[in-house]
């Protein structure tokens, strides 16, 4: 092999590295904003206050597609679970976009 080559693979390989480690970090700040939300609505934050408000508005907004998922009898507890899931999701699919890109 030469030596063209194997710098091109090597540089490669670290680009992919640093992919998958700016996807990780956007998957676990996503899923950190979206357990903040759920503390802020969990525990009553005052939502006048405008960083409250940005947070519980980014958290709704990267739990879209699960806000509706289950519909239980304490708004709490509905708001806990469907962004949970949520984090969970975000978090998990990060990883394992993270973990493919890693793979050779």
């Amino acid at each position: 092999m030469s030596i063209a080559r194997a710098n091109r693979y090597e540089t490669a390989a670290h680009t992919r590295a640093t992919l998958a480690r700016v996807i990780t970090l956007v998957a676990t700040g996503v899923a950190l904003v979206l357990v903040l939300g759920i503390l802020l609505v969990v525990l009553e934050a005052n939502a006048s206050n405008e960083i409250v408000g940005a947070v519980r508005d980014a958290a709704s907004f990267l739990a879209g597609p699960f806000d509706d998922l289950f519909t239980l009898d304490d708004r709490k507890l509905t708001v806990a679970v469907n962004w949970g899931i949520a984090a969970l999701v975000w978090f998990a699919l990060g990883r394992l976009v993270a973990r493919l890109l890693l793979r050779r």
